[in-house]
């Protein structure tokens, strides 16, 4: 069996930050509880082509909404008239948990641009950088990372 590693990147956020540039259509607003169910489903979806998996929606759920970092306005939930296209789940550590777009949303900048939302809202905070883990073979989503202006920290071997 393969060795399977994680890459640790990280943003510093002393840079100027560029605003996001959303695609036609596209509105961003914070997690609701009304919308965990759709959450889930784009996660699943995500999680299907980047590795891992998510667990059952009450599962899930009960796990976001109660951890002891979880902050919903740190959560950016974004939609187009057909439904919800994008999520980045973020941690009040200045961690980016999750950063999921829908198939048929991709291509189109959302992915950068929920970045940089995110990006802006640790800077308003005051952090001093934003950290993200991505599986080393999921290349797409290591070049809108480091496109974005994340580098490596570490690398990490998953158990």
């Amino acid at each position: 069996m393969s060795e399977i590693h994680c890459l640790l990147l990280r943003r510093d956020l002393s840079l100027p930050q560029a605003a996001p540039q959303w695609p036609d259509g596209v509105t961003v607003q914070p997690y609701s509880p009304e919308q965990a169910e759709a959450v889930h489903q784009l996660m699943h979806l995500g999680y299907l082509d980047g590795g891992g998996r998510v667990p059952a929606l009450d599962t899930w759920r009960q796990a976001f909404e109660t951890d002891a970092e979880y902050d919903p306005q740190l959560c950016l939930v974004a939609r187009d008239g057909d439904g919800i296209i994008g999520v980045a789940q973020c941690w009040t550590s200045a961690y980016i948990k999750d950063l999921v777009v829908h198939p048929r949303a991709r291509g189109q900048g959302l992915g950068r641009a929920l970045l940089q939302q995110a990006f802006m809202l640790f800077a308003e905070r005051r952090e001093g950088f934003v950290d993200l883990r991505v599986l080393e073979g999921n290349l797409p989503a290591r070049c809108l990372y480091e496109s974005a202006g994340m580098h490596l920290v570490r690398r990490e071997l998953l158990p």
